[in-house]
């Protein structure tokens, strides 16, 4: 077991939130981070002090736990993709736009899902011990602080909690709308997505970013093993060799490096 896997093991727990009391408190933290801190939407609109949209009942929650203080401290979602539903169309679709050379695919749609709503509250990172990450993450300075910690960056946790969840759902292709500066702190850990569009204005400034779970595994296998360990728990999870994942959900191997299908209902 090599550091970041025991360090994460001490300091964090992911958790699915498969119950109301835990969907309860993914909502009320998103709107503590999102209404009170980060203030992207009107507090007043949640009169329940409970941040929830439309895509929340096709999606799957997790929160991260921090073990010593036993408190909810980030939160992420998966909205999974659902070609039954007449308007199963993700987020990123209906809010941003794709490069003129991608094409459409459904047959790859059922294993797509977008990552959402990633959320860590403030104040942690503020914590001025062991943990302290820096206030953001929209600087290199935090970056660098933050890639030299004994467990570098709670979104790192995040990020393992939805890669292992995928694996359970078959999920093997993920969209998502971000700042450069989140996508360059994923880099560090080899989990860097590509984008696949403009800028927009998005709450904030963002992009479309896409990437396959098995390229980003691979090269996080050769690039950064003690990472690939942590979010596959050393193979338990995902495999080494994922020729036969590949294989049975079509994995499109003679697409271009700069490709890829958009998959849109």
């Amino acid at each position: 077991m090599n550091d970041i896997v025991a360090a994460f093991h001490e300091y964090f727990e992911i958790v699915v939130a498969d119950t109301p009391e835990l969907l309860k408190e993914v909502f009320s933290l998103r709107y503590y981070i999102w209404c009170i801190t980060e203030r992207y939407f009107d507090a007043s609109s949640y009169q329940d002090q409970l941040e929830k949209d439309e895509f929340d009942e096709r999606s799957v929650h997790i929160l991260l736990r921090h073990r010593s203080s036993d408190t909810f401290v980030g939160t992420a979602r998966l909205i999974l993709s659902n070609s039954r539903l007449k308007n199963s169309k993700l987020p990123i679709e209906l809010h941003t736009h794709f490069y003129s050379e991608f094409t459409d695919s459904k047959q790859l749609r059922p294993y797509t899902a977008e990552i959402s709503r990633l959320a860590i509250r403030n104040d942690f990172l503020k914590r001025k011990e062991d943990l302290d990450f820096g206030n953001s993450i929209n600087t290199m300075e935090n970056f660098k602080r933050a890639r030299g910690r004994r467990f570098p960056h709670p979104m790192l946790a995040l990020m393992v909690g939805l890669i292992q969840i995928c694996a359970k759902l078959e999920i093997y292709y993920w969209f998502s709308a971000m700042t450069p500066a989140l996508n360059r702190l994923l880099g560090f850990y080899g989990m860097q997505h590509d984008p696949i569009g403009p800028f927009v204005d998005y709450y904030g400034l963002r992009r479309p970013y896409y990437i396959s779970l098995f390229d980003m595994l691979e090269r996080m296998y050769i690039s950064h093993p003690d990472i690939w360990e942590l979010v596959t728990d050393s193979g338990r999870i995902w495999p080494v060799n994922l020729e036969e994942l590949k294989l049975v959900h079509r994995y499109k191997q003679d697409l271009p490096n700069n490709y890829v299908n958009i998959l849109t209902c």
